[in-house]
């Protein structure tokens, strides 16, 4: 099993609560000094290696591959092709659930994407498999491909994001934007955006038996995984263990079983060896899923005193030409601004990609930067501080279905935001502000919301003999820091000090952790966790109140606090036990709890669940050259309880750089002839480095949320780029007078 136990240093030692407290990450050591083993590490005895070959064409038929020319190569053992790939059990392209994709696996010599897998080389060494993938020099019958939005005829999709619909309303649109005094329609366009992790895909596979099967691969959904492996593979479950203890990044891309899993698993079949199979950076770009382009239409009907009076968000975008995923940015109007009319509407095109699929905060990033713009536009319009037209539009109650918020300090984020920013000393007209070197100087700000989501999960608890404790669930750890937050509430579930836990995840055999995806890992394991902790605490209170020979018996009613690996009576704290000696009495060499953690349907029913903030963004321009430089971000975020500020911090700051990302860098170009991605590399795809990032703040507001979950968790992964990349638009329309409404935002748009 993965099992971290703690460092020992001062950093760590808490007693009493251990949530709450700025832990330093307790894999940082393993992590900075190499130990860590990823998916790729990994290499069992006899391992072979596998590349794939993919397609150079985005539509078509792959006509020939020069099998015996690669075979030939000393080093290469095999190669597979959709001749000799082994069977499968279950088709694909067989789909179950939102959550699941269709694969290309070699199933026919069809193109569908440039950069779909074609075949696969496996060698006894990397460069051997490599050198046999240049050997098979395919060629194509190529068509010509759809791209793009405007590739293909529209239609309106089923469902977008997870199976929503793909429209929603409230009053009457048409009436309340006709009767408007002061209108604003503008159209917002966002690039398809590339996952780029510092971990690859990869997978370490190995047939351990006929139906055993063994895997090292990095996963944020380690049972649905399994799941899809076992329909795909014909073997049980409880036949295939995953082992995913650490991951380079997963940002949605590692949610979903892709092909060159799949691929993997296969080769190692065909072969009967280990087989590992790494995606290359420019394979990256195509079967492992992206962020899809959108074109988003925003009309704004404004009434006297720039109250909002009609709301309409139109979204087009695309999926692949054989799968179904849609992003639903047109949701992102759904939640933020009171309005009596709200219209929000999607249709999509198909075209020759590879399928897009959750990438960090999927709709709501893409859907904020357009909205946030919108906003601002409307604010214009009116002539009014685009704080102060947010602050006079505040949704007490959501707008869309009108419920309560379970909690909501959205106004707590707006004022310290403000405050720490020096939000006061804001001009009104753009060009008006200059710094002491003659740079043109813009603010913006931009509201962040993101939904508060919760899976399901199981944890097992054991407090052993010495009063140690151990947890178990098979949690994710994505770099978020789960090891760490995790461990935190399992220590004060277990009431023991932090440093007295042996925390086991980030493997099949343990309990069911359920997704690290949608911000929710933290709450819904956590909530697992903790309540495990209280099972077992709760056994050990029964068998110390029931003992006439502990300080506790009959304690039953008054009841008992659980602390630093002991029992209080809550009656009378000078009567305790520890924990060690309630089990030595009772002849138990341990005893063990359960707890899950899943979704209140009733909360879900009955309010709107949702963590909210605000960005505020200080950009510089030149105004000879139009050099663009993010020079601030103060953030503001309200997201339930906090459980380690320390990584909730981190968590923030990186999705504020990531709407750095959006707004100034991040976008791939597809070419129209070929369908290739033409900068699918890390040299053109340009992403923030240090010199890009700028000075940031993230301001944690207290809050408490009695509803959301029993813990009281929202989550902090994907808010901090709702609201970032829409500052610092809104901020470049300060500085320079010019309204860019294509993204990202280049140089050129501005002169």
């Amino acid at each position: 099993m993965s099992d971290l136990p703690l460092a020992s240093s001062p950093a760590h030692r808490r007693h009493g609560s251990n949530m709450g407290q700025p832990m330093t990450r307790r894999d940082g050591i393993l992590k900075v000094t190499g130990s860590a083993t990823y998916a790729a590490d990994n290499h069992p005895e006899g391992m072979l290696h596998a590349v794939m070959a993919v397609s150079a064409i985005a539509s078509g038929r792959v006509s020939a591959l020069d099998v015996a020319a690669a075979k030939a190569h000393p080093g290469v053992v095999e190669v597979m092709t959709p001749e000799n790939r082994p069977a499968l059990a279950k088709d694909p392209e067989d789909r179950d659930n939102p959550f699941m994709f269709r694969l290309d696996v070699l199933q026919n010599d069809r193109v569908r994407y440039a950069n779909q897998p074609i075949a696969v080389v496996i060698g006894e060494t990397l460069e051997a498999a490599q050198e046999g993938v240049r050997l098979l020099s395919p060629k194509y019958e190529s068509e010509t491909p759809n791209v793009g939005l405007d590739g293909a005829e529209s239609f309106v999709p089923e469902a977008v994001g997870p199976g929503a619909p793909p429209a929603a309303s409230i009053g009457d649109f048409d009436a309340g934007y006709a009767d408007a005094p002061t209108r604003v329609e503008a159209t917002y366009e966002t690039p398809p955006q590339y996952h780029n992790a510092m971990e690859p895909h990869a997978i370490v596979a190995h047939w351990t038996a006929k139906d055993r099967l063994s895997i090292d691969t990095p996963s944020q959904g380690i049972s649905a995984a399994l799941g899809r492996l076992s329909g795909l593979f014909g073997i049980p479950v409880e036949n295939i263990e995953i082992r995913t203890p650490f991951l380079g990044g997963g940002f949605g891309s590692k949610g979903a079983v892709v092909s060159p899993q799949v691929l993997g698993v296969l080769a190692a079949k065909l072969v009967g060896k280990p087989v590992k199979l790494v995606t290359r950076r420019d394979q990256m770009f195509g079967p492992v899923g992206h962020r899809a382009p959108t074109r988003q239409t925003l009309k704004l009907g404004i009434g006297e005193g720039g109250l909002l009076g009609a709301i309409s968000h139109h979204t087009k975008t695309l999926s692949s030409a054989f799968d179904e995923f849609f992003e639903g940015s047109s949701a992102a109007s759904h939640t933020l601004y009171a309005s009596p009319a709200i219209a929000t509407s999607h249709e999509a095109v198909r075209a020759n990609t590879g399928t897009p699929m959750f990438m960090r905060a999927p709709g709501e990033a893409s859907g904020s930067i357009a909205l946030e713009g919108a906003i601002d536009e409307a604010a214009e319009a009116c002539g009014m501080d685009p704080l102060a037209f947010r602050l006079a539009n505040y949704a007490e109650k959501e707008p869309i279905s009108g419920k309560p918020f379970s909690s909501k300090r959205l106004r707590e984020c707006y004022e310290q935001a403000a405050a720490r920013f020096g939000w006061e000393e804001r001009t009104l007209a753009p060009r008006s502000m200059r710094d002491e070197d003659g740079l043109l100087v813009g603010w913006g700000v931009g509201t962040a919301t993101f939904p508060a989501v919760m899976f399901a999960a199981e944890a097992r608890a054991v407090i052993k003999a010495d009063g140690s404790g151990v947890m178990e669930s098979s949690i994710e750890d994505m770099g978020q820091g789960a090891w760490t937050a995790l461990a935190q509430i399992a220590a004060d579930g277990l009431g023991i000090d932090i440093e007295e836990l042996t925390f086991r995840g980030g493997e099949s055999g343990l309990p069911d952790a359920g997704v690290a995806g949608g911000s929710g890992h933290t709450a819904t394991a956590g909530n697992a966790i903790h309540a495990a902790g209280v099972d077992v605490v709760r056994k050990l209170a029964e068998l110390a109140t029931n003992d006439e020979q502990s300080p506790l018996f009959g304690a039953g009613n008054a009841g008992v606090d659980a602390r630093d690996g002991r029992l209080y009576r809550r009656d009378d704290e000078t009567r305790s036990e520890s924990y060690a000696d309630i089990l030595a009495r009772a002849g138990l060499s341990e005893i063990e709890g359960s707890g899950t953690g899943a979704a209140d349907s009733a909360a879900q029913e009955h309010y709107a669940l949702h963590a909210h903030g605000v960005v505020f963004a200080e950009v510089k321009v030149d105004p000879d050259l139009c050099q663009m430089r993010v020079s601030r971000l103060v953030g503001a975020f309200a997201a339930g309880r906090i459980i380690n500020p320390r990584l909730v911090e981190s968590q923030l700051f990186g999705g504020m750089i990531w709407g750095v990302s959006f707004a100034l860098h991040e976008g791939a170009k597809v070419d129209r002839r070929s369908g290739k991605v033409m900068n699918g590399d890390l040299a053109e795809y340009h992403v923030p480095v240090n010199a890009d990032v700028p000075s940031l703040e993230a301001i944690l507001v207290d809050e408490e949320d009695p509803h959301v979950n029993p813990l009281g968790i929202k989550g902090v992964g994907e808010i901090g780029i709702t609201g970032s990349a829409g500052a610092i638009a809104n901020a470049i329309w300060h500085a320079t007078g010019t309204r860019v409404r294509r993204f990202p935002v280049r140089i050129a748009d501005l002169v």
